[in-house]
């Protein structure tokens, strides 16, 4: 098959090039959007004369059927015709003749690609966002219906003070609005116009840039030619915002794992999103948060292979930029697949608040209340801290918890501890004690609820 581009070279390209160079396999999925950038670039070419009224119509009306073609599988893709770009242009030919030969003029497919993905792209984290907000949606509803539970709060995997687990669990929302924030960030640098840089030194015709950007849906327009066919940042931030947003749904598979397991027992997953064992009939496994930790390799490897791939290339296009394009599929494809069932495993979990509760009274969760308590007795902290660390002792060599302590025994270590102190070691009394902005005190966490919502 002749190459559209093979008018300088006498040998046909060797099977394996052929093979070694297309990219038809993965960038089919841009076909419609170079639809769209062509008919946008024939209208620009019309403009300035380039193309007659009646090509242009040609050309139009030809588009949109070669677009049909591939949607109903009528157009088989050839490894010989290397790309998305080239297969759609020789369709073109095929089936209106030689006005499908000047839709050419005036770009590069270097400036094409790049504007094709922009567009791609900018669909893509439209949608991402949208189930971002669904998904920290599930998750208000959760600390809501679940807003009156005390659970321990942990540090190096230790039970360390008692929260609610509706402030728990706007932690995670927290990171996920800053997930969304970062991909509007992306959305805006991405709302850029490449076509009409051509290859690199612009386009040598009278397009009009800025009415092509209107057509296309752009918010701007490339200012150099040379940056616009070899830019790549949009990706590279794109990966790296993907790869922080799974890393917080790794953070929180991680968390739903030990829950769930027996040792725990704070959680407990719908059989709609767990699976079992083909050996062991009793076990009910957390395979959908397992999953989703173990995928996050997956989006921090496309991270490093954007970056890898870009830090060496010497202004402008380099064919390097075909490695572009998988990476930015499997992650689109991974994130979204995550959120969705991510969104549905939390709409049907169940916690116990009972055993949540049983660990944290039996941690000593409520040490640093006690010594919060001497320094009202008007004990300097770092002496409240000491016998509260020695109280603690007590109760582990005895068996005890703080609240079942007599007074007589208190007094052992401080005679400035009153009979008040049973109330103030108490899970409900710590818990309201953090009645600051941004604490785990009720009221503070039924105020984080409703300006979450308002961020959504």
């Amino acid at each position: 098959m002749s190459k559209l581009w093979s008018g300088r070279f006498t040998a046909d390209t060797a099977k394996e090039a052929q093979n070694f160079t297309e990219s038809i396999s993965s960038d089919w999925q841009l076909y419609k959007y170079d639809i769209r950038v062509s008919l946008a670039h024939a209208g620009a070419l019309r403009k300035a004369k380039i193309i007659s009224p009646a090509e242009y119509r040609k050309i139009a009306a030809g588009l949109k059927a070669v677009a049909k073609a591939i949607e109903r599988g009528r157009i088989k893709f050839n490894p010989a015709l290397e790309d998305i770009h080239m297969h759609i242009e020789n369709a073109l030919i095929r089936r209106i003749g030689a006005a499908a030969k000047k839709l050419h003029t005036g770009r590069s497919r270097n400036d094409q690609v790049a504007t094709d993905i922009r567009l791609y792209l900018k669909d893509k984290l439209t949608l991402l966002s949208g189930q971002l907000s669904v998904f920290c949606a599930v998750l208000l509803e959760q600390a809501e219906k679940n807003k009156n539970l005390v659970m321990p709060g942990h540090t190096h995997l230790q039970i360390a003070q008692p929260v609610l687990l509706a402030h728990h669990i706007l932690a995670y929302v927290e990171m996920f609005l800053r997930d969304r924030e970062r991909l509007a960030g992306v959305l805006r640098r991405t709302d850029v116009l490449p076509l009409g840089s051509a290859a690199l030194a612009g386009a040598a015709y009278p397009l009009d840039r800025q009415a092509v950007a209107r057509e296309l849906g752009f918010a701007a327009v490339s200012e150099n030619s040379l940056d616009a066919v070899s830019d790549r940042d949009f990706l590279a931030e794109f990966q790296a915002a993907a790869a922080l947003l799974m890393t917080h749904l790794s953070r929180m598979s991680e968390e739903l794992i030990l829950w769930n397991s027996a040792q725990f027992g704070y959680v407990e997953l719908s059989d709609s999103y767990a699976t079992g064992s083909s050996i062991m009939p009793q076990k009910k496994n957390p395979d959908i948060p397992e999953l989703v930790r173990g995928k996050t390799g997956r989006v921090i490897g496309n991270m490093l292979n954007i970056l890898t791939v870009l830090k060496g290339l010497p202004l402008a296009y380099n064919r390097d930029l075909q490695e572009d394009k998988q990476p930015l599929f499997d992650t689109v494809d991974t994130v979204l697949s995550c959120l969705l069932v991510m969104t549905g495993l939390w709409q049907t979990v169940r916690f116990n608040g009972v055993k949540m509760a049983e660990d944290a009274e039996k941690g000593f969760s409520t040490a640093t209340d006690l010594a919060d308590y001497l320094v009202r007795k008007n004990i300097p902290f770092r002496e409240a801290h000491k016998i509260a660390g020695q109280l603690v002792r007590y109760c582990l060599e005895y068996d005890k918890k703080l609240t079942e302590l007599s007074l007589p025994e208190y007094w052992k270590f401080s005679r400035r501890i009153g009979a008040d102190v049973k109330t103030a070691v108490s899970l409900a009394a710590s818990v309201n004690a953090r009645d600051i902005y941004g604490g785990t005190a009720p009221l503070q966490v039924a105020a984080a609820l409703r300006r979450a919502r308002r961020r959504l």
